[in-house]
This record gives structure tokens, C-alpha cells and sequence, in this order.
């Protein structure tokens, strides 16, 4: 095997595939990525058993072949490298000679038969603008459970309608739920797979640093789903079960409503939160006529208290709640207002972004005893 490769363009796959690889690993082959030059592509795949992603960069193939490499100290020494063509030669007993300039390297690599096969991925049932995919799942993934045991919560729920792009992740406290109408191209039927929250995150850095990714897309088999973002594949394994009836947790009747700024709000949580308990990370809203407090105690450290001038006139309520949930919604939310909606001290509450605009994005939370 030897081929040729620019610098700029074998460093952006390997960045995008840092994320992928296994580096906590008793099966030493899932630290490394493989790598296969073919005619004008050089082929570049990593894989955790969990997700791969494969991508392609234009190369120069002297002689075909493929090998895996040390996905980590590959990435290092090609960032390090001066901005030139690299030559990459194989050698006997699966070494790899790296040349560029004036630098030279020798890394030991790993028969490619080793290495995982990857599933082919299947037609495309859906496309999904990239921007739009990156949003919603930026605006869920806060609220997916992180309990091993809670396997079906690992994930958040996709729903994908000719005219609409639904997204819902919950962990049993927190429900966060997004919506936006969008023409889906390729979508002729109603379409639900739960993503689990690596893949998530591993699409959001891709969509975020890959600018010419202008859409995704979806396809699936029996046990995989694929994300088909031009010369990048993700590749991820499909959660399988029944998600929670998340439309019989969205409040109905929660008629004590508060706009607030959320800017405001935030930075006033945060300030709180510095004395609330570090356990129950409680904080205590507290409306009455005109006023929001913000309060927190912890009982050695002391107490924290804000009042915020607010447009409310009924019964005095207090509300409980893990401060971070709120925080998660706030710092996620990128509208101007929020608005907290609340039926009693016991009930959950449910906080809209404002406006609506092109996304509808709501977030149902359960209070704390307090």
C-alpha cells in the first residue's frame, strides 16, 4: 500500500473520527481506524461497536491496500506535520512509513482483517435538512437518562412526518419536546426511531465542523440506523423498545403562566444555585403579586435569595426544583422569553421558549418536595 494525501484534508477526517474511536478498549484493534487507498479515495473508518462513522478524501494511490493505524497518535502526528503532502508507505510486518518534508515516521499498524466489518447502509427513507437535525438535537439531548438501566431513556425519539420534524428525549424528570414544520424530502409515511445519545452528540460535531453537510440522510435495517452526510457515514446501532407515551406527560391545564426574560433568569439561578444543597440542588421559586423570588439554603453555608418583577396576579405558589434542569433549558433555549407555566406546588411545570417561532420548544420538568 502507498498513497498520497494533503495534509488539510486527512486531518479533518481523523478530527471527525476522534469521537468515534474506543480508546478504553480490551480489544486493542478499536483504537485504531482503517484506512484503505483505492484509485482517487483514501477510506478512512473507526468504529466503538456502538457507532462507526466512515468517510473518504481525495488521495493519490500509487498502490492499493488497506491497514488500521493508532487512531490517536495518527491524528497527533498528522497535526503536527508541516502543510504539505503526506506520503504514507507500508512496509513488512504491518509497519506504515510517514513522510512529509523533511519529517519522517514509522508507526506500527494492525492487520485491516481484524477490524470490524461495518454494515452497508440501506436507501434512504428520509432527508433531513442538517441544520434543522443539529438544532433539535441540541435543544433534547440535555434531558436523555444516563442510567444504564433505563435503556429505552438512552436515547431520544425521532419522529419524522412529510411535514414535520418532531424530536423528545426524557429521563423520568425532565421531558424536553421540539418541533418544526419542515417539508421532509423523501418521507411519505411517518417514520420513529430512537437515537441513541452518542450518535446524538457524534452528529451535532460533524453537522458543526463538516460546513458542506446541508443535509442528512436517514435510512435504517433491522438493528442500524445510517446517517448519510455525503463523504461521511454514521453509523449507529438502533435502540429498540417502546418510548414512553411522552403526549400524557405535556401539561393540559397549567394556567399559572409568568413571562420572564430569559437571559435574566438564568444568570439569577446561577447566582442562587452558588448556595443551594449540593445533593438536591434545590431552588425555590416563589411567586406572588408582581415578584418572583429565586431562593436557595443550604444549612452550613447559608442562604441566597433574588426577586425578579414579573407581570402575575393570582394565588401565591412555591415551586421546588433541581436548579441544573433549569439551567439545561435556559442555556439551550436561544429565544429571548421564556415562560413558565404552573398548575400547583406538586404538578409538573412546563417552560415554552418565546416566542415560538420556527421551532416549538417545551420542556416539562418535576418539582421537589421542599
Amino acid at each position: 500500500m502507498e498513497f498520497t494525501v494533503r495534509k488539510f484534508d486527512l486531518l479533518q477526517e481523523l478530527t471527525l473520527i476522534q469521537g468515534v474511536v474506543e480508546r478504553k478498549t480490551t480489544i486493542p484493534i478499536l483504537a485504531n481506524v482503517l484506512v484503505r487507498a483505492e484509485g482517487g479515495e483514501l477510506g478512512i473508518a473507526a468504529t466503538d461497536l456502538e457507532i462507526g462513522l466512515k468517510s473518504v478524501c481525495v488521495s493519490k494511490t500509487t498502490v492499493p491496500g488497506a491497514i488500521t493505524l493508532p487512531a490517536k497518535r495518527l491524528y497527533e502526528i498528522v497535526r503536527a506535520l508541516p502543510d504539505k503532502e503526506i506520503k504514507f508507505k507500508r512496509g513488512e510486518a504491518n509497519w506504515v512509513t510517514v513522510t512529509c518534508g523533511n519529517s519522517r515516521f514509522r508507526i506500527a499498524g494492525l492487520p485491516q482483517d481484524d477490524f470490524p466489518t461495518l454494515p452497508e447502509t440501506k436507501s434512504t427513507i428520509g432527508k433531513i435538512p442538517a441544520d434543522v437535525l443539529a438544532k433539535v438535537i441540541s435543544r433534547t439531548i440535555c434531558a436523555i437518562s444516563t442510567e444504564d438501566s433505563k435503556y429505552t431513556l438512552s436515547g431520544a425519539l425521532l419522529l419524522l412526518k412529510p411535514g414535520s420534524i418532531t424530536m423528545v428525549a426524557t429521563d423520568g424528570h425532565r421531558l424536553a419536546h421540539v418541533e418544526k414544520a419542515e417539508a421532509m424530502e423523501d418521507v411519505r409515511e411517518e417514520i420513529k426511531v430512537i437515537v441513541p445519545r452518542k450518535a446524538m452528540a457524534e452528529l451535532i460535531r460533524i453537522i458543526s465542523e463538516a460546513a458542506d453537510a446541508e443535509s442528512v440522510g436517514l435510512s435504517r435495517d433491522d438493528n442500524h440506523l445510517f446517517f448519510n452526510m455525503g463523504k461521511r457515514l454514521l453509523i449507529s446501532r438502533m435502540l429498540t423498545g417502546q418510548f414512553p407515551n411522552y403526549e400524557a406527560v405535556l401539561p393540559r391545564n397549567n394556567e399559572c403562566i409568568v413571562t420572564v426574560n430569559r437571559e435574566e433568569i438564568a444568570a439569577a439561578i446561577k447566582r442562587v444555585a452558588i448556595l443551594s444543597d449540593e445533593r438536591s440542588r434545590t431552588v425555590k421559586l416563589t411567586l406572588s403579586d408582581g415578584t418572583m423570588e429565586i431562593s436557595a439554603s443550604h444549612s452550613d453555608l447559608g442562604e441566597a435569595h433574588e426577586t425578579l418583577e414579573v407581570d402575575y396576579g393570582k394565588d401565591s405558589l412555591q415551586v421546588g426544583f433541581n436548579f441544573q434542569y433549569l439551567l439545561d433549558f435556559l442555556t439551550t433555549a436561544d429565544e429571548p422569553e421564556v415562560s413558565f407555566e404552573f398548575k400547583d406546588s406538586e404538578s409538573a411545570t412546563q417552560l415554552r421558549a418565546q416566542p415560538t417561532g420556527d421551532y416549538t420548544y417545551r420542556y416539562v420538568v418535576m418539582p421537589m418536595r421542599i
